[in-house]
């Protein structure tokens, strides 16, 4: 690759993962406009945001692996023009229906973060990979704030909610053709086997959609009614099915081996638990900072107030956070990086839980949450792709962007059932439930960092990814080792 595009491949490829956390964001301060101009229930809003999660569930273990067997590029491409597709069918469409359908295909775009993991693994050299990986990690944080607030400046004074596809447009077509100049081709590695087990991803997506359904619509069906609880019992006995599938089937989705690994399943459910942060810090500070003085806490702030006031900040300390991120995975180990995430995630969860009469303690708050995303999304891929062959690198991560789904999902139940269940005359939540919103985030950390500490007890080496491939690349197999790993 010409020294020249591997310059820009870094800085593109964060650009177009922003695309990912960008999407995520932007339409949720605007979902009471959109059911006010199509005369949609709350409920059917709802399917604005869903629909996208469950498209993104089904669809990124598959695009992670049609990746790693296809080529990444051409997937990557494809992924950013369905984006293209649909946020220009949102921009057009005063339908429900379309707008769902165009949410659909832009679930797409969350696999964007697997794929470019893959892209730097097979490009970058080994001692550049860590803190690559780091940056394009950060990115999504940063985008989601950044999100916020370009939502929050189109749509002041009652504008039109559109323009924010509009921007997913014109964001996507600019990723699209910096990807499209930029990131290289790469053949089929010689020697590589196997295909897409397309039995094995429908399988994996039913018992996803199965999960994140439930926890999508569980306020609205009863977290105890026969069809949430048989949704939750149906994800289990699919999943179960699944597993047992992919040990029989010649060419798995996810390959028994790695399922099996300590490192990659403790990294996978530490995963959940950052995108429960994530997403509760992002309910509860701006819906904090939402609720009207009068109620006896809040600040009376606007939606592009609460975006680039409170959140702001924490998503550029973020994407400061991201390359810190890789070099502390370089020399103190992805699991001691973990570790310090999650214990500074839970310091500003119980900051804002314990201080919040003041702008000050919740932008700070915020901020240490924002920080600790950032380098537990720098460690997690290091963690994962010293314990994977190249050819799983993006379904592998693939998995690790669900789990982060996953617990984003479990996050916005959470917090809609607690603030909903807790009210004042008026109508608004309680202090104490946006409280109880932050323990409950603390909860996760604390959780998270007890899990890699007890979970992960050897303490990898400095530098050891870049070690090993260095090693590889030198050793007696080194021939070998270039046709595997793609830099023949």
């Amino acid at each position: 690759m010409p020294l020249t595009r591997r310059a820009w491949l870094l800085p593109v490829l964060a650009f177009a993962v922003t695309v990912t956390a960008l999407l995520q964001t932007i339409v949720v301060p605007v979902l009471g406009p959109i059911g006010a101009s199509l005369h949609a229930s709350p409920s059917d809003v709802g399917w604005v945001l869903t629909a996208n999660l469950l498209a993104a569930a089904v669809l990124t273990p598959v695009l992670g692996r049609l990746g790693d067997v296809h080529g990444r590029r051409p997937v990557l491409l494809g992924i950013l023009s369905s984006v293209a597709a649909g946020s220009l069918l949102a921009a057009l469409t005063s339908s429900l229906p379309l707008l769902v359908a165009g949410r659909v295909l832009q679930g797409a775009a969350f696999g964007l973060f697997p794929l470019s993991i893959g892209i730097l693994r097979d490009e970058l050299p080994a001692h550049r990979l860590t803190g690559a990986m780091a940056v394009v990690s950060g990115t999504l944080g940063a985008g989601g704030g950044v999100g916020l607030v370009l939502t929050g400046l189109l749509t002041r004074g009652g504008g039109d909610y559109h323009r924010v596809f509009w921007l997913a447009l014109g964001v996507a077509l600019l990723a699209l053709l910096l990807a499209a100049v930029v990131v290289p081709g790469r053949e089929r590695p010689v020697g590589l086997t196997g295909g897409v087990d397309w039995l094995g991803g429908a399988v994996l997506g039913a018992s996803l959609v199965l999960l994140l359904l439930p926890l999508s619509k569980g306020g609205q069906w009863g977290w105890t009614s026969p069809v949430t609880l048989g949704c939750f019992v149906a994800s289990a006995a699919v999943f179960a099915g699944w597993v047992v599938l992919e040990h029989r089937v010649k060419a798995p989705l996810v390959t028994p081996v790695l399922m099996a690994n300590r490192q990659v399943l403790v990294t996978n459910t530490a995963a959940v638990f950052v995108g429960l942060s994530v997403f509760v810090a992002f309910l509860g500070v701006s819906g904090f900072v939402q609720t009207p003085s009068s109620s006896g806490y809040g600040f009376s702030a606007s939606v592009l107030s609460a975006s680039a006031v409170y959140l702001l900040p924490g998503a550029l300390a973020g994407v400061v956070a991201a390359p810190l991120g890789g070099r502390l995975v370089s020399r103190a180990g992805g699991r001691v990086v973990l570790v310090l995430a999650a214990l500074t995630g839970a310091a500003g969860f119980v900051l804002m839980a314990v201080l919040h009469s003041a702008s000050w303690e919740l932008i700070l708050g915020s901020l240490l949450v924002n920080v600790a995303v950032s380098l537990a999304f720098a460690a997690m891929p290091a963690l994962i792709v010293a314990e994977v062959p190249p050819d799983q690198t993006g379904v592998a991560n693939g998995v690790n962007s669900i789990c982060r789904s996953v617990g984003s999902a479990v996050a916005s139940a959470l917090v809609v059932t607690l603030l909903a269940s807790d009210l004042l005359p008026s109508g608004l939540p309680h202090e104490s439930a946006y409280v109880g919103a932050f323990a409950i985030g603390a909860a996760g950390c604390l959780l998270a960092a007890a899990l890699v500490a007890v979970g992960l007890p050897r303490l990898p080496r400095p530098g050891d990814l870049a070690e090993i491939d260095a090693d590889l690349e030198a050793g007696p197999l080194a021939g070998e080792w270039a046709v595997v790993s793609g830099r023949a």
